[in-house]
């Protein structure tokens, strides 16, 4: 089963996203801040990320970032930014930084669901591609 983690500060928000995901058939983690979300990132190992940016402890982006940096093992996970910020240029930064989706709240789940599918079959491809997954 499929496990997505979910890294949202907002207590109703975060509900939200995680009872829609368990009710698409997805194992769902979830964190509370950006620092609770880069560890939950390290012991559980999920399958796709999906985090707010604007967060107490350390933001999205600089999650992100750390992730990359320290963490280059799991910095191709599938990582979609859903966030309140929706001006362009933040959505440039979110999209520059390397995430593969940038969504803006109020949540549209059909938009969410669509991403998170194309996200997911993306990342199978690459799997499949990649020599570690080959099988002899």
């Amino acid at each position: 089963m499929t496990r997505i983690l979910c890294i949202e500060d907002e207590t109703d928000i975060r509900e939200l996203i995680v009872d829609e995901l368990r009710d698409a058939g997805f194992s769902v983690l979830e964190a509370t801040n950006g620092q609770e979300g880069f560890d939950t990132i390290v012991s559980e190992r999920p399958d796709m990320v999906i985090c707010d940016i604007t967060m107490p402890e350390m933001d999205g982006r600089d999650l992100y970032a750390k992730l990359q940096m320290e963490q280059p093992d799991l910095a191709n996970i599938p990582f979609i930014f859903l966030t309140a910020l929706a001006d362009k240029g933040s959505m440039l930064n979110g999209l520059r930084c390397g995430a593969d989706a940038y969504l803006t709240k109020p949540v549209d789940f059909d938009v969410l669901m669509a991403k998170i599918a194309g996200c997911l079959m993306r990342h199978d491809v690459q799997k499949a591609a990649s020599p570690e997954y080959m099988v002899a």
